[in-house]
């Protein structure tokens, strides 16, 4: 149980992201790339046995949240759809780390990275503990503050929200941003757990960031859902793929399952889905 918490640490903060971006109406296909870009930075940023360096950590959650904001950028002011906005991002971010590295990444894990998926606290693996705290401060954040209100009537009905004097644009801007981060934090563990970054170390990861929201109940047009849905979500699938990957099945059939639950998801909402079309059509 122990390694399903550990392993589910990486979705439940990469689906916090997801699903504060969900909530708003959009969607961020950036996730692999801008995981990817947090690894890379800080294996060759930081790199291991440099403790003095530790504030350089902090900058590569910057730079990966510069990505989040172009992405929100391009949404709100451009008026790209999110999906093609944040899939050019994931596009651009990508072929940037592919000429950084030369195909080939350099450098090891940072220590602090080490220390934190390979430590214990009370017994318990430091991830384990910092997915509940996490957990906690996420539906706090989510659900009892103004901040995440807003989010709620933004993702209901954009108009009414303007109307009611919500400061829509800020609200839309910082999903992407927070999700950018998140995403970034993930890169970083995930070095820190496997001691290296790979160019494609996040690709396995877009599914799931959405199908864990879909599953905890969140509406895939924005509007509806808690992060306590997201994280039970977010478990259950770390549960099935390791559970595809005990029995020797190809892993290919945790993506099918994960595409049949969002395929599932938007059918059942056809209808809503419609609705909002047709509004945005006018």
């Amino acid at each position: 149980m122990e390694t399903v918490l550990v392993l589910g640490f990486f979705l439940v903060v990469l689906s916090f992201g997801q699903g504060v971006v969900i909530l708003t109406g959009g969607l961020d296909l950036s996730l692999p790339a801008t995981i990817t870009m947090g690894g890379i930075l800080a294996t060759s940023w930081v790199g291991a046995g440099n403790p003095g360096e530790w504030y350089l950590l902090p900058g590569v959650l910057v730079a990966c949240g510069l990505v989040g904001l172009a992405t929100s950028a391009g949404v709100i002011w451009l008026r790209v759809p999110p999906f093609i906005m944040s899939m050019a991002m994931s596009i651009i971010v990508a072929s940037g780390l592919l000429g950084y590295t030369r195909g080939t990444p350099r450098g090891a894990a940072p220590d602090a990275a080490v220390v934190l998926m390979k430590s214990h606290v009370f017994g318990l693996p430091t991830p384990v503990v910092a997915l509940v705290i996490f957990a906690i401060a996420g539906w706090l954040f989510q659900s009892r503050t103004v901040y995440g209100r807003y989010l709620y009537a933004v993702g209901t009905n954009v108009d009414a929200a303007r109307n009611a004097g919500v400061p829509v644009t800020l609200i839309r801007i910082l999903p992407y941003v927070i999700s950018a981060v998140c995403a970034g934090f993930v890169g970083i563990a995930l070095v820190g757990y496997s001691n290296g970054a790979t160019l494609r170390m996040g690709d396995d990861y877009l599914l799931p960031s959405i199908a864990a929201v879909v599953i905890g109940g969140s509406s895939i047009l924005g509007g509806r859902g808690t992060f306590l849905g997201t994280v039970g979500g977010a478990l259950l699938l770390t549960i099935l793929g390791t559970i595809i990957s005990a029995l020797g099945l190809e892993f290919g059939l945790r993506t099918i399952i994960e595409g049949s639950i969002i395929l599932f998801a938007l059918l059942v909402l056809r209808e809503e889905l419609f609705q909002k079309l047709r509004s945005f059509g006018r």
